[in-house]
């Protein structure tokens, strides 16, 4: 594995090196921001996506799954030149209803706006760009669904800007934090990471603040490079009503909590048709040894996930050809028990890695049809693999 954790600084070096000679600009923007930068009064926007998953690769009949996986509406309104607000409603598998977004910003200049409500968490890649035609594949990366909880929100308040002279975006908010412990008990384990305590606006609590940051630069044709960040602690409904004085239970609910640090690196990079994209999570959590002592779980003391792509659109030379073909492949590896205390054994079906070759067929820029194959391999030999196909699409 640090042989390809290499790999993935290799490929932001490769971007970096041959990024003034691209002859196209990166596209950047997901739906939220054409919805800010529309003039319109109400404006609306969109995106769907719809599955064939079939499992295959072991010595059992698996069926297939189709799925209207998500279908999400965005509405914006624009009161003035300064205030405008965003939403994003989500229905997934038909039945499942979420506000992913529901946030008011005001501009006070060109460079600085405040933001406050239901906000996307900005960590990596595909968490605030997750519309299907943005990505390659039919099924989002799983680092981003097990070590950074796509489609991660909290609410808050913040700030974000773009500082187009220094070619840098940024974004930094105060949010709730995860809840980590509630009347069903401890919420964190070594399968899932921290991604069953989003909050998701849904009635959260919060003891103390979390804090998260992000900064894009840029400034050379074709290159985004992201660098963000999350810390704090999580939540515990432990602490509600505890005298200040009580020791006793002070203790006692000290120890449903932990302390999160995660930090990640992302790029972007378009070169004549090539398409390069890399991600790393990092995350550290203190307090793992008391939590799972509590909770009776198994969640690690650090984990870490990391992608690398490569993909190039072969309809590029044509130019009388207006859509986009684009194999690909990626690799991926994530594990949730990258490192674990002394009270809990590592457990290697946490620890997993991924090769997904596809095609994409871009009809246009916002439509997308892709097919897939993912070759999984666990290090407990659990694994199995499955091929995939879905249209997807943005407006």
């Amino acid at each position: 594995m640090k042989l390809k954790f290499i790999l993935v600084l290799l490929l932001f070096a490769t971007s970096s090196m041959f990024a003034q000679n691209n002859d196209s600009l990166l596209i950047t923007n997901n739906s939220a921001t054409r919805l800010l930068n529309s003039n319109n009064k109400f404006t609306i926007g969109g995106y769907a996506q719809i599955d064939y998953n079939q499992p295959f690769g072991n010595d059992k009949f698996n069926n297939g799954t189709l799925d209207v996986h998500r279908l999400v509406m965005l509405l914006g309104y624009n009161f003035n030149k300064r205030v405008k607000f965003i939403s994003e409603i989500e229905y997934e598998h038909v039945k499942e209803v979420y506000v992913e977004q529901a946030f008011l910003q005001y501009k006070l200049n060109n460079f600085l706006n405040i933001r406050a409500g239901l906000m996307l968490i900005p960590m990596g890649l595909i968490n605030e760009y997750h519309e299907p035609p943005v990505f390659n594949g039919v099924e989002r990366p799983l680092s981003d669904k097990y070590i950074a909880p796509t489609t991660w929100r909290e609410l808050g308040i913040g700030i974000s800007g773009n500082i187009i002279g220094a070619s840098l975006k940024y974004q930094a908010y105060v949010v709730n934090g995860f809840n980590g412990y509630d009347s069903n008990g401890g919420t964190f384990n070594g399968k899932n990471g921290l991604r069953k305590g989003r909050q998701k606006g849904a009635e959260s609590y919060i003891n103390t603040p979390n804090y998260t940051a992000k900064v894009e630069y840029y400034g050379l044709r074709g290159l985004n490079i992201g660098v963000s960040g999350y810390f704090g602690e999580s939540q515990s409904t432990l602490y509600n009503g505890i005298s200040k004085d009580n020791n006793n239970e002070l203790l006692t609910a000290d120890s449903s909590i932990v302390e999160i640090s995660m930090i990640g690196f992302d790029t972007r990079y378009n070169f004549k048709g090539i398409q390069l994209k890399g991600q790393l999570y990092y995350t550290s959590i203190s307090n793992s040894d008391q939590y799972n002592k509590f909770t009776a779980n198994d969640l690690g003391s650090s984990m870490l996930g990391y992608y690398i792509e490569a993909g190039y659109n072969v309809f590029r030379p044509f130019s009388s050809i207006n859509s986009e073909l684009i194999p690909f492949i990626r690799y991926e590896a994530y594990n949730t028990h990258y490192s674990v205390e002394n009270n809990i054994p590592k457990n290697d079906s946490y620890n997993n890695e991924n090769i997904t070759i596809g095609i994409g067929w871009k009809i246009t820029p916002k439509v997308v049809v892709k097919s897939d194959l993912q070759i999984f391999n666990s290090k407990d030999g659990s694994s199995i693999n499955a091929f995939n196909a879905g249209v997807g699409l943005m407006f």
